[in-house]
């Protein structure tokens, strides 16, 4: 189980298309003052999920804790309604070595029906964070770069992807790979602030204190029967908010993120009750939609 890499600097031959530029947007941020923001104490004052005092601990595939990382880690921003929260991102091999990927949503989002988007603001990212700490230092983040279909629709799940342009080049970074098979074993990573397990809550893994992973062979979101499915895949984990962002790594490279939770029942199909089985999952990583988004970050 693979949680560091030296940089491999990916040469991608992915053709560039007139429709797939019309796709990318890249938002500048505002960097002044973001460091000052995340003051340690700020960091512990953030909310986090329930717990049971006294509980044993417990770790299986659907949530325990991961090695220290040099590539993956907490981001930290302020959301669209000025509160302090948190997702996760990894650095990604790219042409300026700047380069980390997110979630969507960790970077743009609507309201609760969809209207009034906003970009987030004081975004922070601390690769290894683990005890409130920043063991390998601190990124600030630069620019965003996410599709324009995710800036006007929300409900678009392939699209909630995001990368971000760091202030400064990292010493390392994980190697990302476009259009792989979906259902091949793999690891997802993530800094939660919750669980719904008894065993998992609140300990500092599900408390966004340390780095959480959870494991298996991913399956196809098959969506809610009045929607259809899209291209998302996962695995049954209990990593609750704060794991958005956080990678999908199989056989060496990232292959997507972590965007939603879906509940699947015994035959794999979609259920909200019952004996359902959460799994945690989000896009697939494709040569439509996100390789231009990297390839736009990357030249940043």
């Amino acid at each position: 189980m693979r949680t560091l890499s030296v940089v491999v600097l990916l040469l991608l031959a992915v053709p560039g298309t007139a429709a797939a530029a019309e796709d990318v947007v890249v938002h500048d941020l505002d960097t002044g003052g973001v460091a000052a923001h995340w003051t340690p104490e700020r960091i512990a004052a953030m909310p986090v999920g329930p717990s049971e005092p006294g509980t044993p601990p417990v770790d299986g595939p659907d949530g325990a804790p991961a090695p220290a990382s040099r590539t993956i880690g907490r981001l930290f921003f302020v959301d669209r309604d000025g509160e302090d929260s948190s997702c996760t991102a990894t650095l990604v091999a790219s042409a300026n070595r700047r380069t980390a990927v997110t979630g969507g949503h960790c970077v743009h989002t609507a309201n609760l029906i969809g209207q009034d988007p906003r970009w987030h603001t004081k975004l922070l990212f601390v690769p290894g964070f683990r005890d409130n700490t920043r063991p390998f230092g601190q990124y600030v983040v630069r620019r965003a770069v996410v599709s324009r279909t995710w800036t006007t629709d929300d409900q678009r799940s392939e699209h909630d992807q995001a990368f971000l342009v760091l202030d400064r080049p990292s010493a390392a970074a994980e190697q990302i790979a476009f259009g792989r098979p979906a259902d091949r074993a793999a690891v997802e990573y993530g800094y939660p602030r919750a669980a719904t397990r008894p065993g998992h809550q609140g300990r500092p893994e599900f408390t966004g204190q340390r780095l959480a992973r959870c494991w298996g062979t991913p399956v196809h979101n098959p969506g809610h029967p009045e929607q259809g499915p899209e291209n998302i895949w996962g695995v049954p984990c209990d990593m609750g908010g704060g794991a958005s962002g956080g990678p999908r790594i199989s056989h060496g490279a990232v292959v997507g993120v972590n965007t939603q939770s879906f509940h699947l029942d015994a035959d794999g199909r979609w259920c909200s009750s019952g004996e359902c089985v959460r799994h945690l999952g989000g896009p697939q990583f494709s040569r439509e939609v996100t390789a231009p988004l990297h390839r736009r970050a990357a030249t940043s």
